[in-house]
């Protein structure tokens, strides 16, 4: 059975073995943004998110092993006139190992996503995704998300 909680730093291991997934797929959209962190880097990282008031990662544990796990970051708008003053969690990082992928897992991990954004008194979440990721963009519809606006760049 699927258990989702708060993620602790004993997880940094299994969170550091995540996040090489999640980098290889980085690297492989976006080479000109992304490469892989040195081994340790993200397990430093992992103690600073769970240190932050503004942040915060859940797991997904299979029978006691961590399968997967979202980061969040808990946002104000900026406080500009013409912007509503709205609460905002910003779902940086998200990943299901490989083996454990089509199984529902990620809608688990979302639906307590949403609950932790509402006791929080978040107003919306949001995230990006790759352009060229459409499973992930697939999964995200489903989820409930909608594109409101796009991102664009202009390399220098």
């Amino acid at each position: 059975m699927i258990n989702i909680r708060k993620a602790r730093i004993e997880d940094a291991a299994h969170l550091e073995e995540l996040y090489a997934e999640l980098e290889e797929d980085a690297v492989f959209y976006q080479p000109q943004h992304f490469l892989m962190s040195p081994k340790g880097a993200r397990s430093r990282q992992v103690e600073e998110i769970l240190n932050n008031e503004n942040q915060a990662m859940l797991v997904a544990e299979d029978d006691g092993k961590v399968i997967g796990f979202v980061h969040l970051l808990i946002l104000q708008t900026k406080a500009i006139s013409c912007l509503k003053p709205e609460k905002v969690v910003y779902l940086q990082d998200l990943i299901v190992t490989a083996e454990y992928r089509s199984r529902g897992i990620g809608s688990v991990i979302m639906d307590a996503v949403k609950e932790f954004a509402k006791e929080t008194g978040a107003d919306f979440l949001r995230t990006q995704v790759f352009p060229g990721n459409t499973d992930g963009m697939r999964y995200y519809n489903r989820n409930g998300f909608s594109e409101t606006m796009k991102t664009i760049e202009c390399p220098l």
